[in-house]
Order: C-alpha cells, then sequence, then structure tokens
C-alpha cells in the first residue's frame, strides 16, 4: 500500500503539472445566483430625470406672483415630483427617479432659503 499512487478523485493529491487552487479566485460556477438590475441606473437617466424635474419645478415656481406663492407652488410641486420619483422607482426607470430626487430636494432647498432670506429681512413668516 505504501508504493501505491492515491485515488485520482481525491482533492489532497494534486496531479502533475496543476497547482492546488488558492480560493482567491473562485474556481466553479458561482454557489449562489447573480442577479441583474431590471432597470439599471445610468448617467444619462439621472440627467433626465434631474432636467425633467429642474423644468417642472421652474414651471411651478414662476406661478407664484410673490415670495409665499412660489414658495407653495414649489411645495406642491415637489411633493407632486416626489410621488413620480417613488413610482418610477417601483416600476420604472431607477436613474430617472434618482435624478428627479436629487434636483426635487435642491429645488426645496432653494425655496427655503429664498423662505428664510425674506423671513429674516421682514420679521413675519412669509408662508402663512
Amino acid at each position: 500500500m505504501q508504493g501505491q499512487p492515491a485515488h485520482p478523485a481525491d482533492p489532497a493529491v494534486a496531479r502533475p503539472g496543476s497547482r492546488t487552487p488558492s480560493g482567491l479566485f473562485p474556481a466553479g460556477p458561482p454557489s449562489r445566483p447573480t442577479w441583474r438590475e431590471p432597470h439599471p441606473v445610468t448617467g444619462s437617466g439621472v440627467a433626465m430625470g434631474g432636467a425633467l424635474a429642474a423644468a417642472w419645478l421652474l414651471l411651478f415656481g414662476l406661478l407664484g406672483r410673490d415670495v409665499p406663492g412660489y414658495g407653495w407652488w414649489t411645495v406642491f410641486a415637489g411633493a407632486i415630483a416626489w410621488l413620480a420619483a417613488l413610482a418610477l422607482v417601483r416600476f420604472g426607470d431607477r436613474g430617472v427617479a434618482t435624478g428627479v430626487a436629487i434636483v426635487t430636494a435642491g429645488g426645496w432647498s432653494l425655496a427655503a432659503a429664498v423662505l428664510a432670506v425674506r423671513w429674516a429681512a421682514t420679521g413675519d413668516w412669509p408662508l402663512w
């Protein structure tokens, strides 16, 4: 028994000319399934969603005749835009939804800054 070679299927014995795998790189099929994103986030989708949201907020912001009107129209348009972004996340393009959400948050921040400056200048909260 001492002179007999080990069984060829024994993983502990390497075949001549082959190396024992280190485990750093997978040698066989993946142990778990690979899932692909049905609507991957792309830069063009984010840019398109951002441009659409900016136009949407601009159109609604122009409906306001004064600072309180601008503030309320921006809040209203942003809420609708976020509902659209939520629908896009669930059923559509997540990149577009990301662009809509980012630009809407920026539009709300701009409106908040305008309202804060008006409040600081007059001492009266502009939305009530």
